[in-house]
């Protein structure tokens, strides 16, 4: 665990020396949730039934913004290279690496999700789901994008195409999630989607 647990330290600093790559997704996630109530009107039973779906959505896309966070930085100065040929098991390693991309990217948005859940008026017996799903989403959207990134990393400007490698992978994790917090709203058991 000691090559694991250097490479989760050494993404955490690296992730922490540039905090906007932390900050940018975070801000977006509370922009697009609070954007809503704007486009779509402020009336109460509205953004209840929508509040699921744009937390949701919001979240994801939020994911997708520190996607090529994960690997492009040691692709680019050559540890990536030093990551393949030692001799530490490599899913160890990337493990590692997708933890702390979860651990600065994933888990801010399990943590502030109940609180634009609730300036959607998703009712209180829905937060508990709220943040269960995103705990359980956010890891496999992380996951997912850390394929996506192991595809694209060597081509320039990825962004687009990594993109539409991994937006189909995503769908399935945004309709469980989103009819989870949907089941728990309505007071309906929420086992199914989770």
């Amino acid at each position: 665990m000691g090559a694991a647990g250097a490479v989760l330290r050494r993404d955490l600093t690296l992730f922490f020396r540039h905090r906007s790559d932390i900050i940018n997704p975070l801000l977006f996630f509370i922009i697009v949730v609070t954007l809503v109530p704007l486009g779509v009107g402020p009336e109460e039973s509205t953004l209840r039934v929508m509040a699921p779906g744009v937390v949701w959505v919001a979240a994801l896309l939020a994911a997708m913004l520190s996607l090529e966070g994960i690997f492009r930085s040691d692709f680019d100065d050559g540890s990536l290279e030093q990551l393949v040929i030692s001799p530490q098991p490599l899913a160890l390693l990337v493990l590692a690496k997708v933890f702390a991309h979860w651990l600065v990217s994933g888990l801010p948005l399990v943590v502030l999700g109940p609180v634009l859940g609730a300036s959607l008026f998703l009712p209180d017996r829905a937060m508990g789901t709220l943040v269960l799903s995103l705990l359980l989403g956010t890891p496999i959207l992380s996951l997912i994008g850390a394929i996506g990134v192991a595809l694209t990393v060597g081509v320039q400007r990825g962004g687009v195409l990594l993109s539409l490698l991994v937006l189909p992978l995503y769908i399935p994790v945004l309709i469980f999630g989103a009819s989870a917090v949907s089941s728990a709203a309505a007071g309906l058991p929420v086992i199914g989607p989770l």
